[in-house]
C-alpha cells in the first residue's frame, strides 16, 4: 500500500508541477495579448481627439502596446476588455493658488478638446471618469448614453456646457452618476426636464452640485424614484421649490443628503426630509427656511435617530427654541452639528442639551453673549468648537471657557473665538487645555501680554492671535511648543525682540509678525526653523542686518522684510539656500545688494520680487536677468542710472507686474510686451518715441511720466486699441504734436494724464467716449479751441483739468448740468470769456474751482451756497486714491495729482488732495458787489478774488469761514471797513486786502497783526501792522485838503450856532438863558476853541 501510495504522491506532484507549468506559459503569452486590438485602436483615437498639454497619455502609443498598461486603463484580467478608463485632473481654482503660473501649470494638467465615438466600441467599459479637466463649453456627447454597461460616471468640474442629454437616461446599469461639483460646487450645465433619470433604478449616488436645475420643477418627483439611491447631493443648483408637502416617500435608502446653498426663499422645513429615518448625514446649510415646522409626529427631528452629521447653517427656524428642543431627543447620536448664522441667543440655546456624542460644534455668527450652558452635552469629549463672530465683550475668556476648564481631562483640540470681540486678556487657565492643537483668537480686542504658561500647550499646531491688542515681548517659552506648524500674531501692539527661542521651532512653517511694534535684529537663531515656508516680519521696527543664517532655510517660499529699519549690506551668503523660495519682499528699507561674485547666479527662481529702496545700482543687477519666472518685478528708488539690457524684456518672459520709477535708468523703450498688465516706468531717463504695444496687450496701467519721450502719441493711441486699459500716465515728457482723434479704442480708461507736453491742437471729439474717465488732466499744453461738447458725455469725471492752455469761448454750461460728480473744475490760465453762468452751481460736489486768470465778466453767482461740500453740508470728500483692479493679484492704487496756486504759490497736491478746498476767480474782469452767499462756503480754505473790478464792501460774516487759510480780494474797488469778524479766522496764514478803497481800523487779532504791512497797502487803513496811528487819520485827511491844518473856522462856527440859537429861542421861550449858555460853552470846548 505504501508503494502505490507514494506512486500515486509522486504522479500528483508531477501533474501538478505541469498543471502550473501550462499557466505560467499560458499566463505569459496572455500578458503579451491582453489588449484587444479593436479597444487599442479605439483608445488612439479617442487619445487623437483631445489636447494634451501635460503629455499626460505619454503611454499611449504604438500599434501593438499593451493598452491595459497605459496611464489609466484597466483591463479585466481574464477577458482582457477595457472596462475602466479613470483621466480626472487637479481639481482646484485660481485661488488655491499664489501666482497666475502656478494656476496655469495646473491648468496644463487638463485634458481638454472633442470626445471621440470611438469609445463606443469599448462595450465592457464600466467606469469612465473625466471630472476636473477642461473641455470648454462643449457639450457632454449624446452618444455617452449608449455606454450601456456603465456603473460609474464621472464628468464634474471638467466645464461642458449647455444641457445635459437626457440621452444618458439609457445607463440604466449606473450606479454612481457624478455631474455636478461636490468638491465645489461650480458648473456650466444645465438641465430642464429630469424625467430621463427615472430610468436609473440602480443609482446610489447621484451628484448634480452646481447644475442649474432652476427649471427642473420635477426634480423631487423624480428623485422619489429611484428606490436604491444613498447619496444625494444637489448643492447650489438653483432648485425651485423645496417640495414641502409630499405624498408618500420611496427614499428608503437614503444615508446623505445635501441641499445646501439653495435659496428657498423662507420656505418652512419640508416634513419629508423628517421622514428619511435612514439619513446618517444632512447638510441644508444656506437654504434661508423658515419655522418652525408643522408639529406633528413626523415632522420632527426626533425621528431621525440614525442623524450623525447635521450642517444646517443659515436657516431662521433654527433660532426657535422648540426645534433645538426636538434636535436634542436624538443629541445622544450626533457627532457634528453646524449651526452657523442661524440668529441663535443665548437664552435660546439654553433648549439645547444631551448632545453626549459630540465631538464637533459650530455655533458662529450668532447671537450669542453669555457662555456655553453646561447642559448642551458632555463638553469634556467635545474636540471641535467654533464660537467666532458672536458678541462676547462683556466676558472673560476664564468664565467663557469654564465648561471645559472644569475638566479633568479635556478633550478639546480646535478653539475658534475669532471676531467674537472679546475685550479681555489672555487669562494663564489656557494651559489647563492640555490636548488643544488649534487655537484661534484673531480680530478680537484681547489685550495685555501673552502669558509664559502658553508655553505648556505642548500639542499646539496652530497659534493665531491677530488682530487684537496684545501688547509686551513674545515670551521665551514660544520655544516650548516644538508641535506649532502656525503662528500668527499679526497687527498687534507686541514690542521688544524676537526671542532667540524662535528658533527651536523646527516644525513651523508659518510665522506672521507682520504690523507690530518689534524691535531690535532679526534674531541668527531664525536660521533653526527648518521647515518654514512663509516668514512675514513686515512693518515693525526690526533694525541691524540681516542674519546670514537666513539662508539656511531651504523650504521657505515666502519671505517680507518689508517696510522695517534695516540696514547694511545683503551677499549672495543671504540666499544661499533658498532653493524654493518665490516671493521676496524687502522694500522699505535701507539695505544695499552686493553680491561676492559679479556673475552671481541665485539658486532661487522668483515669482514675485519687491526690493524698491534698496541700493541696487549703479550698474543694472545682471542676475535679476536669471529669474525667469518673474510675474512681478517692484524695484523703485533703487539708485540706477545704467541703460536697460538689450535682452530686458526677453528675460521674463511670464511678466505681469512692472514698477522701476524713480531711478535714472536710460536709453530707448522700443516695446512692451503683451503679458504685463501694469508697467511704470516714471521718474526715469528714458528718451526716444513712445514704445510699441501689442495688439494682444491687456495692459491695466502704463505710467511713462517724468520722462524724456519724444514725438507724436500717434503710433501709441492709434496704432493699438488699448480695450483694457485703465489709467495711463504720459504727463511732463517732450511730447509734441496733435492729439489724434482715435480714443474710441480706449473706452476702459479711468485715469488719463498728458500734463505738461507740447500738445497743440484742438482737443479731440472722440474723448467724450471715454465714458468710464474719472480723472483727466491736460494742464500745461498748448491746446486750442473750445472744449468740445462731447465731453459732456463723461458721467463719471470726477476731475477735469485743462489749466494753462490756449482754450478760447465761454465755460460750457453742460459742465454744471451733465458733470454732475466733478469734484475739480481747473481752467486756470487760458482765454476763456462771457460769464460765469449759474448752471456751473448745479455742481454740488465740487471741491476745487479754478477759473484764474482768464477773461471772465459779470457778477459772481449768488448760487455759489449750493456747494454742498465747500458749505459743509455733505462731508464726503474725493479719494486721490483711483483703484484700479487687475487681473489675479488684487488692484492697483493710482494717486491723482493737481497744481494749485495757493498763497501765492503753486503746489503740487496728491495724497492730501481729498482734504484741499479751493475758490479761485482771480485775474479776471468780474464785476459787482462779494456775494454775501459766498459766506456760506464754511469748508473753504483758500478764497482768491484779487485782480477783478469787484465793488461794495468785503460781508461782515466773513468770520464764518472758519477754516480759511488763504484770503486774496488785492487789487479790487472795494471799500468800507474791514469787517471784525476776520479777527475770528484764526488759520489764517495767507492775507491780502491791498489796492482797494478800504477804511478805517484794522481789526485785532493774532493774525492780521502777523502779516507784512503790504497785505494792506494801497488802502486807507491804520492800526497794527500799519505804522499809521487811527487817531491821527483825520490830521492827515486835513493836511490833503488845505493849509490851515492846526485852525478852526470859528466864523462858520458862530454862523451855524446863531442859527442854531435864533431857530432854537423862537420854539422853546421857557428855557433859562444861562441854560443855553452852558450848552454853547460845552460845544465849544468840544471843537477845541
Amino acid at each position: 500500500m505504501s508503494a502505490v501510495f507514494k506512486f500515486s504522491y509522486i504522479s500528483s506532484l508531477y501533474l501538478t508541477f505541469c498543471l502550473l507549468l501550462v499557466l505560467a506559459l499560458s499566463a505569459k503569452n496572455y500578458d503579451a495579448t491582453l489588449c484587444h486590438d479593436d479597444e487599442r485602436q479605439a483608445l488612439l483615437q479617442f487619445k487623437s481627439g483631445l489636447v494634451d498639454e501635460a503629455d499626460r497619455l505619454a503611454s499611449w502609443v504604438g500599434e501593438t502596446s499593451d493598452c491595459c498598461k497605459w496611464a489609466g486603463i484597466t483591463c479585466d484580467n481574464i477577458t482582457g476588455h477595457v472596462h475602466k478608463i479613470h483621466l480626472p485632473g487637479i481639481c482646484a481654482y485660481p485661488s488655491d493658488y499664489n501666482t497666475i503660473k502656478e494656476y496655469n501649470e495646473a491648468a496644463r494638467q487638463r485634458l481638454r478638446g472633442d470626445i471621440s465615438q470611438s469609445i463606443l466600441y469599448l462595450k465592457q467599459l464600466e467606469h469612465l471618469d473625466l471630472s476636473c479637466n477642461g473641455f470648454r463649453g462643449i457639450q457632454i456627447p449624446r452618444f455617452m448614453g449608449s455606454l450601456g454597461n456603465l456603473r460609474y460616471l464621472n464628468l464634474s468640474q471638467s466645464s461642458f456646457g449647455g444641457t445635459i442629454p437626457p440621452q444618458l437616461g439609457n445607463l440604466t446599469e449606473l450606479e454612481v452618476l457624478c455631474l455636478g461639483s461636490f468638491y465645489e460646487a461650480y458648473e456650466f450645465t444645465s438641465i430642464i426636464n429630469m424625467q430621463w433619470l427615472s430610468s436609473m433604478r440602480s443609482l446610489r449616488h447621484l451628484d448634480m452640485s452646481g447644475v442649474n436645475l432652476t427649471e427642473a420643477s420635477d426634480w423631487f418627483q423624480v428623485i422619489n424614484t429611484l428606490p436604491s439611491l444613498a447619496q444625494l447631493h444637489l448643492s447650489s443648483s438653483g432648485l425651485p421649490d423645496i417640495h414641502p408637502n409630499v405624498a408618500s416617500l420611496n427614499l428608503t435608502f437614503l444615508s446623505s443628503l445635501d441641499l445646501s446653498y439653495n435659496n428657498f426663499n423662507k420656505s418652512f422645513m419640508p416634513q419629508w426630509i423628517f421622514s428619511i429615518t435612514s439619513l446618517v448625514s444632512l447638510d441644508l446649510s444656506w437654504c434661508n427656511l423658515r419655522g418652525p415646522p408643522i408639529p406633528s409626529s413626523t415632522s420632527s427631528f426626533h425621528n431621525l435617530t440614525s442623524l450623525k452629521f447635521l450642517h444646517i447653517s443659515e436657516n431662521e427656524f433654527m433660532s426657535s427654541s422648540l426645534v433645538l428642543k426636538e434636535l436634542s431627543s436624538i443629541g445622544g447620536n450626533l457627532i457634528s452639528l453646524d449651526m452657523r448664522f442661524c440668529g441663535v441667543k443665548s437664552a435660546t440655546l439654553d433648549s439645547l442639551h444631551n448632545l453626549t456624542s459630540l465631538l464637533s460644534l459650530d455655533l458662529s455668527r450668532n447671537q450669542l453673549t453669555s457662555t456655553i450652558p453646561k447642559s448642551l452635552g458632555n463638553l469634556c469629549n467635545l474636540r471641535h468648537i467654533d464660537m467666532g463672530g458672536n458678541s462676547f465683550q462683556n466676558i472673560s475668556l476664564t468664565s467663557l471657557l469654564r465648561g471645559f476648564l472644569d475638566c479633568k481631562s479635556p478633550s478639546l483640540e480646535s478653539l475658534y473665538l475669532g471676531f467674537s470681540q472679546l475685550s479681555c486678556s489672555l487669562p494663564n487657565q489656557l494651559e489647563q487645555l492640555v490636548n488643544l492643537v488649534h487655537l484661534d483668537l484673531g480680530e478680537n480686542g484681547i489685550s495685555g501680554p501673552i502669558p509664559e504658561s502658553i508655553g505648556n500647550l505642548s500639542f499646539l499646531r496652530s497659534l493665531n492671535l491677530d488682530g487684537n491688542l496684545i501688547s509686551g515681548p513674545i515670551p521665551e517659552s514660544i520655544g516650548n511648543l516644538s508641535f506649532l506648524r502656525s503662528l500668527n500674531l499679526d497687527g498687534n501692539l507686541i514690542s521688544g525682540p524676537i526671542p532667540e527661542s524662535i528658533g527651536n521651532l523646527s516644525f513651523l512653517r508659518s510665522l506672521y509678525l507682520y504690523g507690530n511694534l518689534i524691535s531690535g535684529p532679526i534674531p541668527y537663531s531664525v536660521g533653526g526653523l527648518s521647515s518654514l515656508e512663509s516668514l512675514a516680519l513686515s512693518r515693525n521696527h526690526l533694525t541691524g542686518t540681516l542674519p546670514e543664517s537666513l539662508g539656511q532655510l531651504s523650504k521657505l517660499k515666502y519671505l517680507d522684510l518689508s517696510h522695517n529699519l534695516l540696514t547694511g549690506v545683503v551677499t549672495d551668503v543671504h540666499f544661499s539656500k533658498l532653493i524654493g523660495l518665490k516671493t521676496l519682499d524687502g522694500s522699505g528699507n535701507n539695505l544695499t545688494l552686493r553680491p561676492h561674485h559679479a556673475n552671481w547666479v541665485p539658486s532661487f527662481q522668483l515669482e514675485i520680487l519687491y526690493i524698491s529702496s534698496w541700493d541696487l545700482g549703479p550698474q543694472f543687477p545682471l542676475w535679476l536677468l536669471t529669474q525667469r519666472d518673474l510675474s512681478r518685478l517692484y524695484m523703485r528708488n533703487t539708485k540706477i542710472s545704467s541703460t536697460m539690457p538689450e535682452s530686458f524684456w526677453r528675460s521674463f518672459p511670464n511678466l505681469e507686474q512692472l514698477d522701476m520709477s524713480q531711478n535714472q535708468i536710460q536709453g530707448r523703450l522700443f516695446e512692451i510686451p503683451a503679458t504685463l498688465y501694469e508697467v511704470e516706468l516714471s521718474s526715469n531717463l528714458f528718451s526716444g518715441k513712445l514704445p510699441k504695444l501689442f495688439n494682444s496687450s491687456m495692459l491695466d496701467v502704463l505710467d511713462l511720466s517724468n520722462n524724456s519721450f519724444t514725438g507724436s502719441l500717434f503710433h501709441l493711441l492709434c496704432s493699438w486699441g488699448g480695450n483694457f486699459t485703465e489709467a495711463l500716465n504720459l504727463a511732463n515728457n517732450h511730447l509734441s504734436g496733435a492729439i489724434p482723434d482715435c480714443w474710441v479704442k480706449w473706452q476702459s480708461l479711468r485715469f488719463l494724464n498728458l500734463e505738461n507736453n507740447n500738445l497743440s491742437g484742438v482737443i479731440p471729439t472722440t474723448m467724450g467716449y471715454l465714458s468710464s474717465l474719472v480723472s483727466l488732466n491736460m494742464c500745461k499744453n498748448k491746446l486750442s479751441g473750445r472744449l468740445p461738447a462731447s465731453l459732456m458725455w463723461l458721467k463719471e469725471l470726477q476731475i477735469l483739468e485743462f489749466a494753462s492752455n490756449e482754450l478760447v469761448g465761454s465755460i460750457p454750461t453742460w459742465i454744471g448740468t451733465e458733470l454732475l460728480d466733478l469734484r475739480i473744475l481747473n481752467l486756470r490760465s487760458n482765454s476763456f470769456d462771457g460769464t460765469i453762468s449759474h448752471e456751473l452751481c448745479y455742481l454740488t460736489a465740487i471741491q476745487i474751482l479754478d477759473f484764474a486768470h482768464n477773461n471772465l465778466s459779470g457778477n459772481i453767482p449768488r448760487c455759489f451756497n449750493n456747494f454742498t461740500v465747500l458749505s459743509k453740508k455733505e462731508t464726503t470728500e474725493i479719494d486721490p486714491v483711483l483703484v484700479i483692479f487687475d487681473f489675479g493679484y488684487g488692484s492697483t492704487e493710482i494717486t491723482n495729482s493737481a497744481s494749485l496756486v495757493m498763497k501765492g504759490q503753486e503746489y503740487t497736491y496728491s495724497t492730501i488732495l481729498g482734504l484741499v478746498m479751493v475758490l479761485d476767480l482771480s485775474g479776471n474782469k468780474l464785476s459787482g458787489n462779494i456775494p454775501v452767499e459766498l459766506m456760506a462756503l464754511q469748508a473753504l480754505q483758500s478764497l482768491n478774488i484779487s485782480k477783478n473790478q469787484l465793488t461794495g464792501v468785503i460781508p461782515k460774516n466773513i468770520g464764518d469761514m472758519k477754516f480759511l487759510e488763504s484770503f486774496d480780494v488785492s487789487s479790487n474797488h472795494l471799500s468800507g471797513e474791514l469787517p471784525m469778524s476776520l479777527s475770528s479766522l484764526t488759520f489764517l496764514s495767507s492775507f491780502n486786502v491791498s489796492f482797494n478803497n478800504l477804511t478805517g481800523r484794522i481789526p485785532s487779532s493774532t493774525q492780521l497783526q502777523s502779516f507784512n504791512e503790504s497785505s494792506f497797502f494801497g488802502n486807507k487803513l491804520c492800526g497794527v501792522p500799519l505804522t499809521q496811528i487811527c487817531g491821527e487819520i483825520e490830521h492827515h485827511k486835513d493836511q490833503q485838503e488845505g493849509d490851515t491844518s492846526h485852525r478852526v473856522d470859528f466864523g462858520l462856527i458862530i454862523s451855524v450856532l446863531l442859527g442854531f440859537f435864533v431857530g432854537f429861542w423862537s420854539i422853546v421861550i421857557p428855557l433859562n438863558v444861562g441854560t443855553i449858555w452852558i450848552l454853547l460853552s460845552k460845544l465849544r470846548y468840544m471843537l477845541g476853541c
